[in-house]
């Protein structure tokens, strides 16, 4: 990618812990490349070790754990241009480490629990995503990472879920109100799933964002339910069926996409992005191409890959508008 302007573009990815932002920022390097893509996550600006936490009563999810003063002037600096130093958040020891150096970069993205929250930290960020995880979905995937990879009963995954829930219903989840885009990941509709195996994810996508228009299915506006299952795309019971149409969110009017069921074959997505428009695609099939890329990643053969996709490409030409309005201003004398 080529990045010629000082312009630094700020990223926000809000969502609570294990909603896959750390996939996302995966396929997110893809598109701006490493080097040019300075990741910040924003547990570094907990005021409160976990000691600290436990002793005043508080989970890391209350702002009153977290230094929103210090958040705000270290993300003004880095889009200012300047280096900051940076606390360090030890997710090990639960300790606040010496600060680290970070230099400003083309793209810097803010990822974690709050970077929407603050109302100065959110007028820094230039497109903001959150991932919102359905209360079902969250606790599948929790239950099958906890009891499988750290010996955690059923009661316990339950009880830390239930633990969480105040704070973050309070402080986590209202900042889908202020996100340019929000991927929704829900259980199927397609078939009875307990188990969530598969998923129905959709796309909420704000109308009327400057630099950023709408994905859309076949035909701008209208409302649209497909199921392309058949001789162009191989799908095994229960399928997959697509919709996209107008819906209002929060009071803001936003374009829905949605993807329900999971692809057998990722190579015939070539024939799902051929009917979609407006996906900042630099190349036909590029889409396809960056999800054949990591299909071991979780969520590839659903729509959460796809929506990652998606969105990383609309965020790369979110910034390129931006960059090439930034050219367009004559310097200050």
């Amino acid at each position: 990618m080529t990045m010629q302007s000082d312009r630094v573009v700020v990223i926000g990815v809000a969502g609570d812990s294990g909603c896959g932002k750390s996939t996302f920022l995966k396929r997110l390097a893809d598109l701006f490349g490493e080097e040019f893509m300075t990741v910040i996550c924003l547990d570094d600006y907990h005021s409160l070790d976990r000691k600290g936490r436990k002793k005043a009563g508080v989970t890391a999810l209350n702002p009153k754990a977290n230094n929103f003063d210090l958040m705000y002037e270290q993300i003004k600096a880095l889009k200012g241009g300047k280096a900051i130093d940076k606390p360090i958040y030890n997710h090990e020891t639960g300790e606040i480490d010496p600060p680290e150096r970070i230099e400003p970069n083309k793209v810097i993205v803010i990822e974690g629990l709050h970077p929407l929250y603050d109302e100065r930290v959110r007028s820094l960020v230039d497109f903001g995503v959150y991932l919102d995880i359905s209360d079902e979905v969250k606790i599948n995937w929790k239950i099958q990472r906890d009891m499988a990879e750290r010996g955690h009963s059923y009661e316990d995954v339950i009880a830390s879920i239930n633990a969480r829930r105040p704070d973050f219903n309070a402080y986590i989840e209202p900042q889908k109100e202020y996100a340019d885009v929000v991927i929704q990941v829900l259980p199927t509709q397609l078939i009875e799933d307990k188990e969530c195996k598969y998923l129905r994810v959709r796309l909420l996508q704000k109308d009327h964002v400057v630099n950023f228009e709408p994905v859309y299915l076949f035909d701008e506006g209208s409302t649209i339910d497909w199921r392309p299952c058949g001789r162009k795309l191989t799908c095994a019971f229960p399928g997959i069926k697509l919709f996209y149409g107008p819906d209002s969110y929060y009071g803001h009017d936003v374009s829905v996409l949605e993807v329900d069921g999971q692809f057998d074959n990722l190579e015939e997505l070539i024939y799902i992005e051929s009917h979609l428009s407006n996906t900042g695609a630099k190349h036909y099939g590029e889409m396809t191409e960056l999800l054949l890329k990591h299909k071991d990643y979780p969520g590839s053969n659903n729509g959460s890959g796809l929506f990652q996709v998606l969105v990383g490409m609309k965020m790369r030409e979110t910034y390129e508008k931006l960059i090439a309005a930034e050219e367009k201003v004559p310097a200050k004398v």
